[in-house]
């Protein structure tokens, strides 16, 4: 009965919009899954000693309108940018020659991290239906913060805002509904 109850309640809560998270998966899985059904990819590129990615993580990527729209509109994946892990990105192999396991703190950068430019941490990459970089957004944001790029991206309106007059613009008439 007990089983019962707990496995209802989070059932409710999950329903009730409550207890979400973000659906992450691997680089290559996102990518194959835009193969089946074309979607933007979100990458949160993060290290674990890193104080602000944790606050990413706790503040931000907890949050239900966060998790909701992200779950819709993006395929989400996390990337430990010094990890050790060989990966296959649009035929490349990348690694981390670097890398030592089982050490802690700082470690050396991998290959894909910085073929992506990435320069500071967390930084968000947003990458297009065809897996190709939009735009890096380095630092943490809150969930008020990031709603604005989360919608100029999942929505395409990046497509029309080509000069600092148009961002401007965007950002003055922009209509912001994340609590």
């Amino acid at each position: 009965m007990t089983r019962f109850l707990i496995v209802f309640t989070f059932t409710l809560l999950t329903t009730l919009g409550f207890a979400q998270e973000i659906k992450w998966m691997t680089l290559s899985q996102a990518v194959e899954a835009q193969k089946k059904n074309p979607k933007k990819i979100m990458m949160d590129v993060y290290t674990d000693w890193c104080g602000p990615c944790r606050m990413l993580d706790k503040n931000t990527f907890q949050n239900s309108d966060v998790v909701k729209y992200v779950n819709e509109n993006f395929y989400a994946v996390k990337f430990d940018a010094e990890n050790g892990e060989t990966i296959t990105f649009k035929g490349k192999e990348y690694k981390n020659p670097g890398f030592i396991p089982g050490k802690k703190g700082r470690k050396s950068v991998h290959q894909l991290t910085q073929a992506f430019g990435v320069s500071g941490y967390p930084t968000i990459l947003f990458l297009d239906e065809k897996s190709d970089l939009i735009m890096p957004l380095v630092g943490y944001y809150n969930p008020q913060q990031i709603e604005i790029y989360l919608k100029l991206f999942g929505g395409n309106d990046y497509k029309n805002v080509e000069t600092q007059e148009k961002w401007e613009a965007y950002q003055a008439n922009f209509k912001p509904t994340f609590k």
